[in-house]
């Protein structure tokens, strides 16, 4: 008996001692070696999407950099990137390479910014390496968003600076706000109502063109038909001061993006009357004439000096 225990000591201790130890190794909760930007994307499934575009637009080395200020990744996940119209990884190849490159690095900030470190304030700028700036905001709850956009994750440590998790991808702007209705062909109508507006006597497209910054809510052609405006012809025939009056009721002064809107407030138009805003069963505005009100069907669209929404009706003071 005690012969057999020696050989067990000698030969099968020190094994299941390995074992121990291998076991122990493998379930260890301690993460491993720290990664750059770049390979926390790389390395995880959720930004499979992102990794992608990252290499395709040459950033994979900017984002694996050391930099000694740190950089700050605003993150659109592949869900992100889904509800922005690319339903799988080979529909980024249709994307222009600069005009990929000059998204992605709308995303990136040239310094290391915890969710922490921003203001407790709406929309402050920031400039992105794009050139153009986002605007961020953190509530009194600690809720941080970016042109709207919440951060479903914060504060992602890496070696070279941060990443913070989005629900959507971030568009820089394409010009003012008149420049962006003319860049969407489903706001037609409302361009050339503008256009008509403005031969009265209140110059529209100038003051949409202007420094701003305002919130458009920008109703779509369809909305126009609904309304009895539904060409250009018609439009063309209607007074311009009553477009007019019509149009500047769907502006606001300021940038309000959609993480602003509250249920129940009532921000004052250009035109001189309120609008009322609720968000039971998704995110609507009303206008004083309506009998209902118009479904907010896509938000926080940037301009140079402001931004749009896009709306399902023509809103009646």
């Amino acid at each position: 008996m005690k012969r057999y225990f020696y050989y067990f000591k000698l030969i099968y201790l020190p094994v299941l001692i390995s074992l121990f130890i291998f076991s122990c190794k493998k379930n260890d909760p301690r993460p491993g070696k720290p990664k750059t930007i770049y390979e926390t994307i790389a390395s995880d499934g959720n930004y499979s999407f992102l990794a992608v575009a990252v290499t395709k637009a040459g950033l994979a080395d900017a984002l694996n950099a050391d930099t000694k200020s740190g950089l700050t990744l605003f993150a659109p996940t592949n869900d992100a990137f889904k509800l922005a119209g690319y339903t799988s990884i080979n529909d980024l190849s249709k994307i222009p390479t600069d005009v990929l490159k000059s998204i992605l690095l709308y995303h990136v900030l040239g310094t290391e910014i915890k969710s922490g470190d921003i203001p407790q304030a709406s929309n402050t700028p920031v400039n992105t390496l794009n050139g153009s700036p986002v605007y961020v905001t953190r509530t009194t709850e600690n809720k941080v968003f970016v042109n709207g956009v919440k951060v479903i994750k914060a504060n992602i440590g890496c070696t070279n600076g941060i990443i913070h998790a989005i629900n959507r991808v971030l568009f820089p702007a394409t010009g003012n706000i008149v420049q962006t209705a003319q860049g969407n062909k489903n706001l037609s109508l409302l361009v050339a109502a503008v256009l008509r507006a403005s031969q009265g006597t209140t110059n529209v497209a100038q003051v949409l063109s202007g420094a701003g910054p305002f919130t458009v809510f920008a109703p779509t052609n369809d909305a126009f038909k609904k309304a009895g405006l539904p060409d250009e012809t018609t439009i063309n025939n209607t007074d311009p001061n009553t477009l007019a009056g019509i149009l500047t009721y769907h502006v606001i002064a300021g940038r309000i993006f959609s993480s602003d809107l509250a249920d129940g407030i009532k921000p004052a138009t250009v035109q001189g009357e309120t609008v009322t805003i609720t968000l039971s069963g998704g995110a609507k505005v009303k206008g004083n004439a309506n009998t209902s009100a118009s479904n907010i069907i896509a938000t926080d669209i940037v301009a140079d000096n402001g931004v749009v929404h896009v709306i399902d009706q023509v809103l009646l003071p």
